[in-house]
């Protein structure tokens, strides 16, 4: 796994798994955690796929993505910016959150166990000099 500085984007990249899912997460994460402040300029297609060593086809399908999710907004002659609106960016982080619940909650009742259990190995893992801190 290979890490990069694309601007203010830190990229870590598995080439043996589907990469424009990866650009597509990483960026999300990035927007969703206030990485990326709303507004900023991302960097271009090709200079991202160049600084990253990958068809510029792969970058650009990702770009395409966090437009539809309303994350981005290309500017006419001036290029793809990280939207200005917080609702939307909220709103999206809200319904990442609850995907990851949901997968979470999929796969401890997978292991048979309980809301009683889920909730006791939470806060034990949580718990402060019990590995959660």
């Amino acid at each position: 796994m290979s890490g990069q500085q694309v601007g203010q984007l830190r990229f870590r990249i598995d080439f043996s798994q589907p990469l424009y899912e990866q650009i597509l997460e990483q960026v999300r994460s990035s927007i969703a955690k206030g990485e990326i402040a709303l507004g900023d300029k991302m960097p271009s297609v090709r200079e991202l796929a160049q600084e990253l060593r990958m068809n510029p086809n792969t970058v650009m399908r990702a770009y395409q993505e966090l437009e539809r999710d309303g994350l981005t907004e290309k500017r006419r002659g001036q290029g793809t910016y990280v939207t200005s609106s917080a609702e939307k960016v909220s709103r999206f982080r809200t319904e990442l959150a609850s995907q990851y619940i949901e997968t979470f909650m999929t796969q401890m009742e997978s292991l048979g166990l309980t809301w009683d259990d889920i909730e006791r190995y939470v806060r034990d893992k949580t718990a402060p000099g019990k590995g959660g801190d």
